[in-house]
């Protein structure tokens, strides 16, 4: 999935590893993308299948989107992660997802990212059961985390830009 201008000089790749049961991942991978584009980006949302197909293209920042599974990131993102030559140096930021406990995900999720010499801009958790806003109890907790996911990314999306012009 594409968002924003493909013509833009700021270019985002975001990458999740779709889960079979709940899709929060793609869920907050578009929200995101949306927000970069709002922000004057060019987004690119892949699966990790399909973001080795267009490794080779130029990003100015890499957002990896990792599920938890027994207290550590999506064995798919961090592979890929691992295997990625183009991190050196990159812009990254890193979303952990799970059910509520994700805090040695995201602590390990942020480890392998550094270990490419990539920035890490930013690293933040989202929850399937734990309330990502206690004032919005009421609401579903997903559709808070997706409304969470844009608002970072506008944030992110314009400190990066400035910090790349």
């Amino acid at each position: 999935m594409e968002f924003g201008t493909a013509d833009s000089k700021n270019r985002a790749l975001i990458v999740y590893d779709p889960d079979p049961f709940y899709n929060l991942d793609e869920k907050i991978s578009e929200s995101f993308a949306k927000g970069l584009a709002q922000k004057g980006w060019f987004a690119q949302v892949a699966t990790v299948s399909s973001a080795t197909k267009i490794a080779k293209a130029h990003f100015d920042l890499y957002v990896f989107c990792a599920n938890t599974y027994n207290w550590s990131p999506d064995w798919a993102v961090t592979s890929y992660i691992e295997e990625h030559d183009a991190l050196n140096r990159k812009k990254v930021v890193a979303i952990t997802l799970g059910a509520g406990s994700t805090e040695k995900s995201k602590q390990k999720l942020e480890k392998i990212i550094l270990d490419k010499n990539a920035i890490l801009l930013s690293s933040f958790s989202l929850w399937l059961w734990k309330p990502n806003d206690k004032s919005k109890l009421e609401e579903s907790n997903a559709s808070v985390a997706v409304d969470r996911a844009n608002v970072l990314a506008l944030e992110i999306g314009e400190t990066a830009k400035k910090e790349k012009n």
